[in-house]
């Protein structure tokens, strides 16, 4: 008997608790199950995560994708919060060379009872290379000096500086240029801090692009 009793006690502990949150439940279901599913086309960003660390990529990215999804109007309307979608790619097996990824249902984020109809591009392609670092000459440009003087002496320091990117890009780059030092009413000695720059956009200096270059300008005594 005490069992019973013991049992019994089990079961109504807390009994209206228990109603009124299987009540709650079969309410927020009926009002999911009854809500209008909707389509929608929504442009989300391209994300990766796991690329190796002597990889880069060496050609331009896609940095969008467009996604057709369906579900329900609320979870839809709240694609702005913190449910936003994004495409995420695992490059952890990157090599150099092309890769083309496919953009399916395991590599979309998606709210829970949204889904994925189609992606546009359904895949996108990228170009890998060994990540490479090198040390360059840093060379100065100036600008014209003033009528009847001209340059006669310069140094730059550092003179040299330390690259890094793609390896097809790193090994094309000859030099570091600097920002022109005007040096049009200059007359003598004179230091400048100006700002190194490489043409091509997926190199990078290790460190900071700055160099002091030091000038002397004098008459043309010709």
């Amino acid at each position: 008997m005490s069992i019973l009793k013991w049992g019994w006690g089990l079961v109504v502990h807390n009994f209206w608790w228990r109603v009124l949150a299987l009540a709650l439940a079969i309410t927020i279901w009926a009002m999911v199950a009854s809500e209008p599913e909707l389509s929608m086309f929504a442009t989300v960003p391209l994300e990766y995560r796991n690329l190796p660390d002597d990889i880069e990529m060496s050609s331009p990215a896609s940095e969008t994708v467009t996604l057709e999804l369906r579900g329900p109007s609320a979870e839809l309307r709240g694609l702005g919060d913190s449910r936003s979608p994004a495409v995420v790619l695992d490059m952890a097996d990157a090599t150099p060379g092309v890769r083309t990824y496919s953009i399916e249902d395991q590599s979309v984020r998606l709210a829970r009872g949204v889904r994925l109809v189609r992606a546009i591009p359904s895949e996108v392609r990228f170009d890998f290379d060994r990540r490479l670092t090198r040390t360059i000459p840093v060379k100065v440009r100036f600008t014209d000096a003033p009528a009847g003087y001209k340059v006669t002496d310069y140094s730059v320091a550092p003179d040299q500086m330390t690259i890094a990117g793609p390896s097809r890009h790193v090994e094309r780059v000859v030099s570091a240029l600097t920002d022109p030092v005007a040096v049009s009413s200059v007359a003598g000695t004179s230091v400048f801090r100006v700002s190194a720059f490489l043409d091509d956009a997926y190199v990078r200096f290790q460190s900071s692009p700055d160099v002091v270059v030091t000038v002397t300008v004098k008459k043309n005594l010709r």
